[in-house]
């Protein structure tokens, strides 16, 4: 799979999972018909939005992005739906290429040798990724899950 495909499956999908968040919040809070749609969808939209933020990063890595479009990437995560809009920004500025630099360009930079390896080695890759986005998901429910 290549960057902008990743990139915007992700981005959809954490839209997406924003979409049923919100209709979950309007059961409960409007309707006051049920919480689960909060409970169920406010899970399922916190593990797409650790998965969203390590893709940013890994293709901000892969791609050179500057800090400032990755950050921009990472903040496009919190509004609703605008993981959709960078992800179309990007691809208009050819952010978003159709092959992975790193699997075939040496690492130059401290993120790069991670990152490369990642890509490099997909099945690995793809492995780490997931311990990655359940262990964030995890400690970030540590911390302190969202108030009901």
């Amino acid at each position: 799979m290549n960057p902008t495909l990743l990139f915007r499956r992700v981005a959809i999908a954490e839209a997406i999972t924003w979409a049923l968040l919100l209709l979950g919040m309007f059961l409960k809070y409007v309707t006051e018909t049920t919480e689960l749609g909060v409970r169920v969808f406010g899970m399922v939209h916190g593990v797409v939005f650790v998965a969203y933020c390590l893709t940013t990063v890994l293709v901000a890595v892969d791609q050179r992005w500057s800090a400032g479009r990755a950050l921009l990437g990472l903040a496009a995560a919190v509004p609703p739906f605008f993981t959709v809009l960078f992800d179309r920004y990007a691809e208009r500025r050819g952010a978003l290429a159709d092959t992975w630099r790193l699997t075939t360009s040496s690492p130059q930079r401290g993120l790069d040798r991670p990152v490369a390896w990642l890509l490099r080695n997909p099945v690995r890759g793809a492995a780490t990724g997931v311990v990655a986005v359940a262990a964030l998901t995890g400690l970030a429910l540590l911390v302190g899950p969202p108030a009901s």
